[in-house]
């Protein structure tokens, strides 16, 4: 679905649940780095499409989910990055709306713990994807300088992400977990 789109959202999450009789997880992941551009050059409407998707997408996502989870239990998952609490060049979009995403992430938990969701921030670091591509080829800022070896493996957030669903995350509910965290890697067996 275009998570950009309430109505779209709002299809899908009822579509699940229609389909399986429950909704136990979701993960707000759609993301997008463009427009990478200085923040007196960019389009303004790709500009406005970034936060439509990477933050009012979560918010679609949420609203849509916490009805069906309340009081039932559920795991609400955002991906977020270190760029919502660094500013970067050429990232005005990215940053703002993953900052907003955090905080949208936060006010759910205090919102709805009492209500047995368990809702939760996942900041992976840099991870070996198409963005990384697209961040490299930009030439903006220092992380399009990074080397890809030190890009984690794809499949690293997808193991946090199926930890953090389980009680064994219990400690970090209403938190942003970070993957440059030892204690957090170790935790979900991603190091020794």
């Amino acid at each position: 679905c275009d998570v950009s789109d309430w109505g779209s959202m709002q299809a899908a999450i009822d579509g699940i649940v229609a389909r399986e009789g429950r909704l136990d997880v979701l993960v707000n992941n759609a993301g997008v780095i463009e427009p990478i551009a200085r923040l007196a050059e960019s389009d303004p409407a790709d500009w406005t499409r970034a936060v439509d998707i990477n933050l009012t997408g979560v918010f679609h996502g949420m609203r849509a989910a916490v009805p069906h989870m309340r009081g039932k239990g559920g795991t609400i998952l955002t991906i977020s990055s270190g760029a919502a609490h660094n500013p970067l060049e050429g990232w005005s979009a990215y940053c703002a709306s993953k900052a907003g995403a955090a905080m949208l992430t936060s006010c759910l938990h205090v919102e709805e713990v009492a209500q047995g969701l368990r809702v939760m921030g996942l900041s992976p670091g840099t991870v070996a994807t198409e963005m990384q591509v697209k961040i490299k080829a930009s030439g903006v800022n220092p992380v399009s300088q990074l080397d890809p070896s030190v890009h984690i493996p794809a499949d690293w957030p997808a193991r946090a992400l199926l930890w953090m669903c389980s009680p064994a995350a219990n400690g970090y509910l209403g938190q942003e977990i970070s993957l440059r965290d030892e204690r957090i890697r170790r935790s979900v067996g991603l190091i020794a």
